[in-house]
């Protein structure tokens, strides 16, 4: 039996229309779940939608709307987004569905029954836009008074009827899991800043509201309804069948990673696991967090107009070239700067001319002089086993990168391949064997082949149709593309078909 795995992105949250920073996170939840699959293991990829709370509530008045008609809508809208960036989930989530409200009010009621709930008075400072509560050392004041929460968003003093759950009584316990897993928080910055998030002491938080009723009721207390982190955060193990621990999905849980931004590090590293081990259940192996994306070196924001729609990107650049961009040009963890010509310099320079035009000229070659048919490995000499054992040795290498969630050390691992590649063709010259010595020709194109196989293999999660289109070109059937085929090679004397072009060039549109 295959071995689980289970991946999810962060449930986006229906205040407003997908961004960049939401198709980032799926592409790269996406290409790990891909990577996934194709090395053998049997991937449950969760995505979906955050639908409640107060912010929610706000921008559904503001549109005329009922909150459900609002996050139908704006829902619709993220999964048109998800399946426009080539994600391949296998649920989407609605926080709004009833198998999540019965989730959420069980795991309501197991945290209570372990003492873990009390009802009190909330009193304090809540950022409606971050759905947080902060302590007043976190707040920043205007010269006019204003306090501002760290993200920036403006904050409120509330008062109101409130249960809480007992958080300062897991300091401990969350310190213990940080240390015997080390890699349960990453990148390393972030652990840090969790860590010592945790060590300057844990407040009660609150888990209800009464103030607004736009959320799922608080099982057994009229009037309150649960604090949207608690319901967004459930979502996880919804999916997985919960309550029903019987149900086929629940040897999914615990999850193996979830990708999640930065400005969510805390709530799914510190106030997740404390619920869940509050509840009895496991907690996730691995937080995985994010950093952000700037726009030629200014922060996205709608006051400066400009917020990137990914869909416009990939109208403008193509789907896979946006998918390579975005987890080639910044490491996962920090943050990035996007231009035009970045993305243009990616595309001409990376995937036009160093794999593009390596996989053309071999292909070509092969068609031209010998007649399109894959020539037989021969003797190997010592620049052939040195470029064909750096493609054998490339799941190793990108596995290890993955499992960090490294993308752009896996692509630089590729990348290095490919250099190797071209390198060798240019030293070998097939071409010009063609004249004196046609034999070594074809086996020097017949280890170009083995090492473009090699490689494409190993893209088709970052690229699925690019590469789909390559590996068709090097003769090798679909159900031959994942990484244990790898080690059965090709048959000799296969026909290729006509090889084209899978990468343009970029061009500048005529002004």
């Amino acid at each position: 039996m295959k071995s689980a795995f289970y991946i999810t992105t962060p449930i986006y949250y229906v205040n407003g229309a997908p961004h960049i920073g939401h198709a980032y996170t799926s592409i790269a939840t996406d290409t790990l779940a891909r990577f996934k699959r194709m090395d053998g293991h049997d991937v449950f990829f969760l995505t979906g939608t955050d639908e409640h709370g107060q912010k929610v509530e706000q921008a559904a008045a503001a549109a005329g709307l009922t909150p459900q008609a609002f996050a139908d809508k704006v829902s619709a809208d993220f999964q048109d987004m998800t399946q426009a960036m080539g994600v391949s989930n296998d649920d989407w989530i609605r926080t709004t569905e009833e198998r999540h409200k019965q989730s959420c009010q069980e795991l309501w009621r197991r945290i209570a029954a372990s003492g873990n709930i009390y009802l009190g008075h909330y009193e304090g400072w809540y950022a409606v836009r971050d759905e947080a509560f902060y302590d007043e050392s976190e707040l920043t004041t205007a010269p006019d008074g204003k306090k501002t929460a760290p993200s920036g968003a403006p904050v409120e003093w509330v008062r109101e009827p409130s249960y809480f759950f007992r958080l300062s009584a897991w300091q401990d316990k969350l310190l213990e899991l940080y240390e015997n897993n080390p890699d349960f928080i990453a990148p390393t910055s972030r652990r840090n800043e969790v860590l010592s998030f945790v060590k300057g002491g844990l407040h009660d938080l609150s888990v209800s509201r009464t103030t607004f009723n736009w959320g799922i009721p608080v099982p057994g207390a009229p009037g309150h309804v649960m604090y949207v982190w608690l319901d967004a955060l459930t979502n996880y193990i919804t999916a997985c069948g919960f309550p029903d621990e019987d149900a086929a999905r629940w040897r999914f849980w615990p999850a193996d990673a979830h990708v999640v931004g930065k400005d969510i590090i805390r709530f799914h590293a510190v106030y997740w696991p404390a619920f869940l081990m509050a509840a009895g259940i496991p907690v996730p192996k691995r937080i995985s967090s994010h950093g952000w994306w700037v726009v030629e070196g200014e922060k996205m924001s709608k006051s400066l107009g400009n917020v990137i729609e990914p869909r416009k990107l990939v109208e403008t650049y193509g789907l896979d070239q946006i998918r390579y961009f975005l987890l080639r040009e910044k490491p996962f963890g920090a943050d990035g700067s996007m231009s035009h010509p970045a993305i243009v310099s990616r595309i001409n320079v990376e995937l036009a001319n160093d794999l593009g035009n390596l996989a053309q000229r071999s292909l070509s070659l092969i068609a031209r002089n010998l007649g399109g048919v894959l020539p037989a490995r021969g003797a190997l000499t010592e620049d052939d086993l040195g470029l064909l054992n750096a493609a054998n040795g490339l799941p190793d290498a990108v596995r290890a990168c993955m499992d960090r969630q490294t993308f752009h050390e896996a692509l630089e691992e590729i990348w290095k391949v490919i250099r190797a590649a071209n390198g060798y063709i240019d030293r070998q010259a097939p071409w010009a064997l063609n004249k004196t010595d046609k034999v070594r020709m074809g086996e020097v194109l017949r280890v170009l082949v083995d090492t473009i196989r090699a490689v494409a293999t190993m893209l088709q999660p970052f690229m699925p149709a690019s590469m789909a289109n390559m590996l068709e070109q090097l003769g090798v059937p679909e159900h031959a593309r994942d990484i244990a085929a790898l080690s059965a090679p090709l048959a000799d004397g296969i026909h290729l078909p006509a090889p084209r072009g899978v990468f343009p060039r970029y061009v500048e549109p005529a002004a």
